[in-house]
């Protein structure tokens, strides 16, 4: 088995290639400084693109090659790294780790499922439901890996009734798969720490025009938007395209019975969590509420450390020294989504330290041909489309500060074209290779590629109408 394909290979090979073609290119690119950044981003593209290595190992390509350039010195450069966004999301990495741990989200996404029903269309609307607020606080991945178990068991029970496993039963099947998947990518949007795109963006932004976007101010837009387009999502599956017409799912109700009764009654440290958890969410809600009455200094990023810290240090058996976490917990932490987010704001400072992004607003405002509209309608189809190709994360570091420049040059706010354009980033629905989601569904077996494409094509088209619909009567109102 070739673990390594050839595309891999020559995208290895052609980073740097183009570095040092750019690099020494006679004709200079607008200056000598740019050149340096374009030549540094042409190999990180590539390398990312391609995943040749890690797309974090790429990210650090920066603390090597900025000072070795004479672009940024280092200090410079790893302040990008250690950027408070960065912790930001580290907290509710650590957050999610301890639901997880504790067994939490799974207790959460069971009971969703208990109340929605056990009729098969109320089945899925509970995975979908399920899966989707597990993805406003923890990775899509996990939320998905958490689900399929329970799901594949509801689904034997089709295979293995009197009837075996008819066209009704595959529709069903099918629908709850893409249900899984589809909603873990819309939940993450409704957080600002729902999915590592709208982390790279807000670092971006408060890095280079010094805008913060809060918690509360993403998720008025965010949540919305998720409801908005997980209603259209399950309408589509289960109504329109895939319809199971089943009338009952026998056992369903006792399936997911057992699979409380295995997790017994909620434990000590569960209860802890969920109060950190709760806590931590009220303090993002209310934290500008409670800096005006009482004078503090909260912020998103000390709250999101509060709840990282009381995980470490908030026992649940103090006589024995049994904490929430142990620090050796955090191997199973993304280490390397922090480092790409270090990545993606070095790359994005440089590009703005040398006037590129600029440049590229100045000659978009020189361009009288196309309405204001129809250039973020633009930015927000291409990024949908080609975030089915590569890493959506990557994207953004790679996307938004050139659109940032764009929003320069129309002479509009940055965050009104920037956020749908970063929110586009996380609607991929047609490839198994778009999202983890997409691609842990689709290796269940149930799922063919054209299966998926022939959804996720229309919930594209969808998305992109909605995020126009949203730049120009919701974002305007709340940035």
């Amino acid at each position: 088995m070739n673990n390594y394909p050839n595309y891999k290979k020559i995208g290895f090979i052609a980073g740097p290639i183009l570095f040092f073609l750019v690099l020494f290119c006679p004709v200079t690119i607008v200056n000598p400084a740019t050149q340096k950044v374009i030549a540094v981003a042409s190999w990180m593209i590539v390398w990312w693109m391609s995943e040749a290595v890690s797309i974090s190992v790429s990210a650090l390509l920066p603390l090597v090659l900025f000072p070795l350039l004479g672009i940024m010195d280092i200090k410079s450069t790893s302040a990008s790294y250690g950027s408070h966004i960065v912790y930001l999301f580290f907290g509710g990495f650590v957050m999610a780790l301890a639901l997880e741990k504790v067994n939490l989200h799974k207790r959460i996404a069971l009971n969703i499922i208990r109340i929605t029903g056990t009729s098969p269309n109320r089945v899925v609307l509970g995975f979908m439901l399920a899966t989707a607020l597990l993805s406003m606080w923890i990775s899509n991945t996990a939320s998905t890996v958490v689900m399929l178990p329970i799901a594949l068991q509801v689904i034997n029970l089709l295979i293995n009734d009197s009837d075996g496993f008819t066209t009704k039963d595959q529709n069903f099947a099918l629908s709850i798969m893409l249900g899984i998947a589809f909603s873990a990518n819309i939940g993450g949007i409704a957080t600002l720490i729902g999915t590592p795109p709208n982390v790279v963006l807000a670092g971006i932004i408060e890095n280079e025009y010094n805008i913060q976007i809060s918690f509360v101010n993403w998720m008025m837009m965010g949540l919305p938007f998720s409801i908005i387009m997980l209603t259209i999502c399950y309408w589509v599956i289960v109504k329109w395209i895939y319809p199971s017409r089943l009338q009952k799912l026998e056992n369903a109700s006792e399936t997911i019975l057992k699979e409380l009764q295995k997790l017994g009654k909620i434990s000590k440290k569960e209860k802890i969590v969920l109060s950190v958890f709760t806590v931590t969410i009220f303090l993002w809600i209310t934290r500008v509420q409670l800096n005006n009455w009482f004078g503090w200094a909260l912020s998103d990023t000390g709250i999101s450390m509060m709840a990282a810290l009381s995980m470490f240090t908030i026992a649940h058996d103090f006589k024995n020294g049994g904490f929430i976490l142990d620090w050796q917990d955090t191997q199973k932490l993304p280490w390397g989504i922090l480092i790409l987010f270090g990545g993606g704001l070095a790359l994005a400072s440089a590009l703005a330290k040398v006037g590129l992004i600029d440049l590229i607003g100045n000659s978009i405002a020189s361009y009288q041909g196309l309405s204001v509209m129809v250039i973020i309608s633009l930015l927000i189809f291409v990024m949908l489309f080609m975030t089915e190709l590569m890493s959506n994360v990557a994207l953004v570091a790679i996307f938004v500060p050139v659109v940032a420049g764009i929003a320069t040059g129309l002479n509009i706010p940055v965050l009104h074209v920037c956020i749908p354009v970063a929110m586009a980033s996380s609607c991929a629905f047609m490839l198994p290779m778009a999202t983890p989601p997409n691609a842990i569904v689709f290796a269940s077996g149930y799922i063919k590629v054209y299966q998926m494409a022939r959804v996720g094509f229309i919930l594209n088209i969808i998305s992109v109408a909605l995020l126009i619909l949203f730049t120009k009567f919701v974002i305007p109102f709340l940035f």
